[in-house]
Protein backbone atom coordinates (compact mmCIF):
# COMPACT_ATOMS: atom_id res chain seq x y z
CA UNK A 1 0.00 0.00 0.00
CA UNK A 2 2.95 2.56 1.14
CA UNK A 3 4.33 1.79 -2.30
CA UNK A 4 1.23 2.37 -4.26
CA UNK A 5 0.74 5.64 -2.54
CA UNK A 6 4.25 6.48 -3.56
CA UNK A 7 3.90 5.84 -6.83
CA UNK A 8 0.00 7.79 -7.21
CA UNK A 9 2.46 10.55 -5.32
CA UNK A 10 5.10 10.61 -7.73
CA UNK A 11 2.62 10.64 -11.00
CA UNK A 12 0.57 13.86 -9.41
CA UNK A 13 3.90 15.70 -9.11
CA UNK A 14 4.41 14.43 -13.20
CA UNK A 15 1.57 15.98 -13.96
CA UNK A 16 1.82 18.84 -11.78
CA UNK A 17 5.41 20.09 -12.99
CA UNK A 18 3.29 20.35 -16.87
CA UNK A 19 2.34 24.14 -15.54
CA UNK A 20 6.00 24.92 -14.97
CA UNK A 21 8.40 23.14 -17.04
CA UNK A 22 9.98 25.21 -19.61
CA UNK A 23 8.50 24.54 -23.53
CA UNK A 24 10.79 22.29 -25.45
CA UNK A 25 9.33 21.47 -28.63
CA UNK A 26 7.04 22.37 -31.00
CA UNK A 27 5.61 21.49 -34.71
CA UNK A 28 4.03 23.86 -37.27
CA UNK A 29 3.15 24.43 -40.79
CA UNK A 30 2.84 27.31 -43.01
CA UNK A 31 1.54 28.89 -46.56
CA UNK A 32 3.50 31.44 -48.11
CA UNK A 33 5.80 32.20 -51.98
CA UNK A 34 8.68 30.91 -53.68
CA UNK A 35 10.12 33.18 -55.04
CA UNK A 36 13.81 33.50 -57.76
CA UNK A 37 16.40 35.40 -59.40
CA UNK A 38 18.85 34.88 -61.82
CA UNK A 39 19.80 34.56 -65.37
CA UNK A 40 15.78 35.62 -66.22
CA UNK A 41 15.14 37.91 -63.33
CA UNK A 42 18.00 39.48 -61.92
CA UNK A 43 15.61 41.21 -58.79
CA UNK A 44 12.65 40.21 -56.53
CA UNK A 45 9.30 40.67 -58.67
CA UNK A 46 6.73 39.73 -56.44
CA UNK A 47 4.89 39.10 -59.72
CA UNK A 48 6.60 35.94 -60.17
CA UNK A 49 5.72 34.53 -56.95
CA UNK A 50 4.54 31.18 -56.62
CA UNK A 51 2.27 29.20 -53.91
CA UNK A 52 4.54 27.62 -51.81
CA UNK A 53 3.77 25.17 -47.84
CA UNK A 54 6.13 24.01 -45.49
CA UNK A 55 6.08 21.83 -42.28
CA UNK A 56 8.72 21.70 -39.45
CA UNK A 57 10.00 20.55 -35.84
CA UNK A 58 11.64 22.85 -33.34
CA UNK A 59 13.37 22.59 -30.53
CA UNK A 60 14.18 25.49 -27.99
CA UNK A 61 17.73 24.89 -26.63
CA UNK A 62 17.38 28.33 -24.89
CA UNK A 63 14.89 31.34 -24.44
CA UNK A 64 17.33 32.92 -27.20
CA UNK A 65 18.15 30.24 -29.59
CA UNK A 66 16.19 27.10 -31.87
CA UNK A 67 16.95 24.64 -33.96
CA UNK A 68 14.31 23.64 -36.83
CA UNK A 69 14.04 21.24 -39.27
CA UNK A 70 12.00 21.83 -42.13
CA UNK A 71 10.40 20.54 -45.70
CA UNK A 72 8.90 23.26 -47.33
CA UNK A 73 8.36 22.67 -51.50
CA UNK A 74 5.97 25.05 -54.09
CA UNK A 75 6.60 26.27 -57.60
CA UNK A 76 9.53 28.10 -59.11
CA UNK A 77 8.69 30.51 -62.06
CA UNK A 78 10.62 32.81 -64.07
CA UNK A 79 10.62 34.18 -67.57
CA UNK A 80 12.34 36.67 -69.90
CA UNK A 81 8.46 38.95 -70.01
CA UNK A 82 10.44 41.78 -69.23
CA UNK A 83 13.59 41.94 -70.46
CA UNK A 84 16.77 42.82 -69.00
CA UNK A 85 19.16 43.39 -71.68
CA UNK A 86 19.45 42.70 -75.56
CA UNK A 87 20.47 38.98 -74.83
CA UNK A 88 16.90 38.38 -72.82
CA UNK A 89 14.63 40.09 -75.37
CA UNK A 90 16.30 37.91 -78.24
CA UNK A 91 16.07 34.74 -75.58
CA UNK A 92 12.82 34.76 -74.10
CA UNK A 93 13.19 31.86 -72.17
CA UNK A 94 10.84 30.93 -69.46
CA UNK A 95 10.90 28.03 -66.64
CA UNK A 96 8.37 26.81 -64.23
CA UNK A 97 8.91 23.79 -61.87
CA UNK A 98 8.32 21.92 -58.70
CA UNK A 99 10.95 22.53 -56.05
CA UNK A 100 11.26 20.43 -52.92
CA UNK A 101 13.86 21.72 -50.03
CA UNK A 102 14.72 19.98 -46.55
CA UNK A 103 16.40 22.15 -44.50
CA UNK A 104 18.05 22.28 -40.87
CA UNK A 105 18.78 26.18 -39.75
CA UNK A 106 19.46 27.96 -36.00
CA UNK A 107 17.33 30.35 -35.27
CA UNK A 108 18.27 33.43 -32.43
CA UNK A 109 15.95 35.41 -30.91
CA UNK A 110 16.35 39.57 -29.79
CA UNK A 111 13.75 39.56 -26.77
CA UNK A 112 13.07 36.90 -24.25
CA UNK A 113 9.85 36.13 -25.19
CA UNK A 114 9.25 33.28 -23.62
CA UNK A 115 9.02 34.08 -20.08
CA UNK A 116 5.95 33.65 -18.43
CA UNK A 117 6.36 37.18 -17.03
CA UNK A 118 7.25 38.82 -20.34
CA UNK A 119 6.58 42.22 -20.97
CA UNK A 120 6.78 41.93 -24.71
CA UNK A 121 4.65 38.86 -26.59
CA UNK A 122 6.39 39.20 -29.74
CA UNK A 123 10.31 38.81 -30.76
CA UNK A 124 12.31 39.37 -34.20
CA UNK A 125 14.48 37.10 -35.38
CA UNK A 126 17.25 35.58 -37.65
CA UNK A 127 18.07 32.49 -39.11
CA UNK A 128 20.91 29.90 -41.10
CA UNK A 129 21.85 26.77 -41.94
CA UNK A 130 21.94 24.36 -44.82
CA UNK A 131 19.57 22.98 -47.48
CA UNK A 132 19.01 20.15 -50.01
CA UNK A 133 16.95 21.10 -52.66
CA UNK A 134 15.54 19.00 -55.52
CA UNK A 135 13.43 19.86 -58.49
CA UNK A 136 11.58 18.56 -61.32
CA UNK A 137 9.90 20.55 -65.00
CA UNK A 138 13.50 20.94 -65.95
CA UNK A 139 13.33 19.32 -69.53
CA UNK A 140 15.39 20.18 -72.42
CA UNK A 141 18.49 20.36 -70.28
CA UNK A 142 21.47 21.95 -71.60
CA UNK A 143 24.11 20.72 -69.99
CA UNK A 144 24.24 17.38 -67.39
CA UNK A 145 23.27 18.44 -63.85
CA UNK A 146 22.05 16.79 -61.21
CA UNK A 147 18.55 17.78 -59.63
CA UNK A 148 19.49 17.56 -56.07
CA UNK A 149 21.40 20.70 -55.26
CA UNK A 150 22.64 21.96 -51.96
CA UNK A 151 21.74 25.51 -50.24
CA UNK A 152 22.29 27.96 -47.91
CA UNK A 153 19.53 29.49 -45.88
CA UNK A 154 19.37 32.35 -44.29
CA UNK A 155 16.90 35.64 -43.42
CA UNK A 156 14.71 36.97 -40.49
CA UNK A 157 11.28 37.00 -39.15
CA UNK A 158 9.05 38.13 -36.33
CA UNK A 159 7.13 35.85 -34.08
CA UNK A 160 3.92 36.49 -32.10
CA UNK A 161 2.46 34.86 -28.72
CA UNK A 162 -1.54 34.10 -28.87
CA UNK A 163 -0.76 31.78 -26.19
CA UNK A 164 1.45 29.60 -24.10
CA UNK A 165 0.60 26.95 -26.30
CA UNK A 166 0.10 28.73 -29.59
CA UNK A 167 2.20 31.97 -31.82
CA UNK A 168 2.57 32.68 -35.58
CA UNK A 169 5.09 33.98 -37.58
CA UNK A 170 6.31 35.98 -40.38
CA UNK A 171 9.27 34.83 -42.48
CA UNK A 172 11.65 35.76 -45.23
CA UNK A 173 14.57 33.95 -46.06
CA UNK A 174 17.25 33.72 -49.04
CA UNK A 175 18.51 30.35 -50.58
CA UNK A 176 22.36 30.94 -52.07
CA UNK A 177 22.58 28.02 -54.34
CA UNK A 178 25.97 27.29 -55.97
CA UNK A 179 23.83 26.09 -58.67
CA UNK A 180 23.24 28.21 -62.20
CA UNK A 181 20.23 25.93 -63.77
CA UNK A 182 17.45 26.53 -61.71
CA UNK A 183 16.06 28.47 -64.50
CA UNK A 184 18.04 25.92 -67.04
CA UNK A 185 20.02 28.87 -68.52
CA UNK A 186 23.32 28.98 -67.60
CA UNK A 187 26.65 29.18 -69.83
CA UNK A 188 25.21 27.81 -73.32
CA UNK A 189 27.59 26.00 -75.99
CA UNK A 190 29.57 28.29 -77.82
CA UNK A 191 29.16 26.82 -81.06
CA UNK A 192 25.20 27.87 -80.73
CA UNK A 193 24.65 31.43 -81.14
CA UNK A 194 20.82 31.35 -80.29
CA UNK A 195 21.40 33.45 -77.52
CA UNK A 196 20.54 30.74 -75.30
CA UNK A 197 22.66 31.32 -72.42
CA UNK A 198 23.56 33.78 -69.57
CA UNK A 199 26.11 34.35 -66.63
CA UNK A 200 27.62 31.43 -65.52
CA UNK A 201 29.10 33.45 -62.87
CA UNK A 202 26.17 34.43 -61.42
CA UNK A 203 24.68 31.45 -59.63
CA UNK A 204 20.47 31.33 -59.14
CA UNK A 205 18.69 31.89 -55.84
CA UNK A 206 15.30 31.26 -54.65
CA UNK A 207 13.38 32.60 -51.56
CA UNK A 208 10.61 31.65 -49.38
CA UNK A 209 7.97 34.42 -47.92
CA UNK A 210 5.63 32.70 -45.46
CA UNK A 211 3.31 32.69 -42.57
CA UNK A 212 3.01 29.74 -39.92
CA UNK A 213 1.39 28.54 -37.01
CA UNK A 214 3.09 26.66 -34.33
CA UNK A 215 1.76 24.51 -31.33
CA UNK A 216 4.49 24.09 -28.48
CA UNK A 217 4.87 21.03 -26.63
CA UNK A 218 6.33 20.58 -22.71
CA UNK A 219 8.77 18.15 -21.71
CA UNK A 220 7.68 16.89 -18.03
CA UNK A 221 10.57 15.97 -15.87
CA UNK A 222 9.30 13.41 -13.80
CA UNK A 223 10.65 13.42 -10.05
CA UNK A 224 12.83 10.48 -8.97
CA UNK A 225 11.86 7.94 -6.65
CA UNK A 226 13.53 9.08 -3.27
CA UNK A 227 13.21 5.65 -1.09
CA UNK A 228 14.89 3.36 -3.93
Amino acid sequence: MMQLKKAICITLLCFLSFAVTAQRSEVGFGLGTLNYTGDLVRRYNFLNSRPAATVFYRSNMSNVVSFRAALTGGKLYGSDSRPIDPFSAQRQASFNIFLIEASTTFEYHFLNWRETKRFVRFSPYLFGGLALFGMSGNGNKPEEYSNVQGAVPFGTGLKYVINPKWYVALEFGARKTFFDYLDNVSIGRENNKNYQYGNPFDNDAYYFLGFSVTRTFYDIPCPTNPYK
